[in-house]
C-alpha cells in the first residue's frame, strides 16, 4: 500500500483535500469515485527512512478517532464521510489510518473488517465490539461505550504510572544519597580517624569496609542490579513457569501488590461488562478478557472460569473457585446473575475498584514519605555513630 496526498472535487463542486492509501493511482481514483469525489491531482507521500504504513496511533489518537466516529455517526453522518473528515486531521498517523479504513470500506469491507487490517491500532476486543455493533445496528451506542472505556483506561494507566513512578524515583534518590556518602564523605572522615592509630569499634570497621567497596567496586555494585534484572527478564520470557511465579510474587508485594491487583481486576471487569453490554457472546467475551492482562495468574484464572462455564457451571460458581477474585467480585456476579443485570453488576465492580485504586495510590504515597525518612535517618545515624564516636573518644583522651 502507498500513501497518496490528493486533491479532488465532490459532487457539489467543493474542493476536497486529504491523504489516502491505495496500491496505485488507478485504485486511488476508483476509491475516490466510489465516495463521490473526482480526482484532480495526487502525489505519493514519502517519509524519511520509514515506511508510510508503520505509523502507529497513540492512545490519545485512538481515542480521538473513536470520539470522532461516535459523534458523527450519532449525528447521522455516513461512515465514509466521517473517515474523509478524519483525513484532514493534523496527525499524519491518524490521516493514514483513516485512509486505510476508507480504502477498505470503499472496497466493500465493514468497519470491523477494515479495523482488522490495522492490528497495531485496533485490538481484537475493539474489533469484536464494533462488529457486534454493526450486526445489532447499535454501532453509535457501542462506540460511545468504547470511548467511555478508553477514557477510563487512560486514567487507569495514569494512576498505574503514578503508583510505580513515585517509589522508583524515591529509590533512585536514596541510592544517590548513599553512593555520595560512601564515595565522597565517608572516606574523608575515615582518613582522619585511621590516622590516630586507635582501635576502631565494629560498626566503624563495617562502615570503612562498605565505603572501600563503593570506592573500588562501584561499577559492580551499580551494574549488578540492572544486569540481574535483565537476565531474569530474558529467562522469564523463555520460561512460562518462571514468568508465572514472578507475576504471582508481583501481586503479593506489600502495598504495591494490592494496588496492582485492583488495577488488573478493574480493567478485566470493565472489558467483561463492556462486551456483555454490547451483545458479544459470553464465552467470546471471556476469551477476549484473557487478552486484557499479561499477568499469568489472572489470565489462567479467567481461562479456568471460562472452561467451567462452557461445561455448564454458573458464572458465579466458576469465578468463586478461583481465590484470586475477591469476595466483592463474587457477590456482584451472584447479584447480577440472579437479577439478569450482569452488566450493571460488572459496572459497579469497576467503579468500586477504580475508587479503591485511587485511594490506595494516595495511601501508598503517604506511606512512602515516612519510610524514606526512616531509611535516610538510619543511614545518617549509622554514619554519625561510626565516625563521630571514635572522634569523641580521641577528644576525651586529650582532655
Amino acid at each position: 500500500m502507498r500513501l497518496y496526498r490528493f486533491r479532488g472535487v465532490d459532487a457539489e463542486g467543493r474542493i476536497v483535500k486529504g491523504e489516502q492509501q491505495a496500491l496505485n493511482l488507478p485504485e486511488l481514483q476508483q476509491q475516490l469515485q466510489s465516495g463521490g469525489v473526482t480526482l484532480l491531482q495526487a502525489r505519493e507521500v514519502r517519509t524519511r527512512g520509514l515506511r508510510t504504513g508503520s505509523a502507529k496511533l497513540t492512545r490519545q489518537e485512538r481515542l480521538d478517532l473513536m470520539v470522532h466516529l461516535q459523534m458523527l455517526l450519532q449525528a447521522g453522518v455516513p461512515v465514509v464521510e466521517t473517515l474523509q473528515d478524519l483525513q484532514t486531521s493534523d496527525s499524519p498517523a491518524l490521516r493514514r489510518v483513516a485512509g486505510v479504513l476508507l480504502s477498505r470500506i470503499n472496497a466493500g469491507d465493514t468497519l470491523a473488517a477494515a479495523m482488522q487490517t490495522e492490528p497495531d491500532n485496533f485490538d481484537p476486543i475493539t474489533v469484536s465490539l464494533v462488529q457486534a455493533g454493526e450486526v445489532t445496528g447499535q454501532l453509535p451506542q457501542v462506540l460511545e461505550r468504547i470511548v467511555a472505556s478508553m477514557r477510563w483506561q487512560i486514567e487507569l494507566i495514569a494512576q498505574t504510572k503514578k503508583a510505580l513512578s513515585y517509589p522508583a524515583f524515591v529509590a533512585v534518590v536514596v541510592s544517590g544519597v548513599v553512593v555520595f556518602l560512601m564515595v565522597y564523605l565517608v572516606p574523608q572522615l575515615v582518613n582522619f580517624i585511621q590516622s590516630t592509630g586507635q582501635a576502631l569499634p565494629l560498626h566503624t570497621r563495617a562502615l570503612i569496609a562498605l565505603s572501600d567497596a563503593f570506592v573500588h567496586y562501584w561499577w559492580a555494585i551499580l551494574g549488578t542490579p540492572p544486569v540481574v534484572a535483565a537476565l531474569i527478564a530474558v529467562a522469564a520470557r523463555r520460561s512460562e513457569p518462571l514468568r508465572y511465579q514472578l507475576h504471582r510474587l508481583l501481586l503479593e508485594l506489600p502495598m504495591l501488590g494490592v494496588v496492582l491487583r485492583k488495577i488488573i481486576l478493574a480493567r478485566l471487569m470493565d472489558v467483561f461488562g463492556l462486551m456483555y453490554r454490547s451483545g458479544v457472546p459470553l464465552i467470546e467475551g471471556l476469551e477476549h478478557c484473557t487478552q486484557v492482562t499479561a499477568n499469568l495468574p489472572v489470565k489462567r484464572a479467567v481461562e479456568r472460569a471460562r472452561d467451567r462455564i462452557i461445561n455448564g457451571t454458573s458464572i458465579t460458581e466458576s469465578f468463586a473457585r478461583e481465590p484470586i477474585f475477591p469476595s466483592l467480585v463474587i457477590r456482584m456476579l451472584r447479584v447480577g446473575e440472579a437479577t439478569g443485570a450482569l452488566d450493571r453488576a460488572l459496572e459497579n465492580v469497576t467503579y468500586f475498584f477504580n475508587r479503591e485504586v485511587r485511594d490506595a495510590v494516595d495511601r501508598l504515597q503517604s506511606m512512602i514519605e515516612p519510610v524514606v525518612t526512616l531509611i535516610l535517618g538510619f543511614i545518617l545515624g549509622w554514619i554519625m555513630l561510626a565516625v563521630l564516636g571514635p572522634i569523641y573518644d580521641i577528644l576525651g583522651k586529650i582532655t
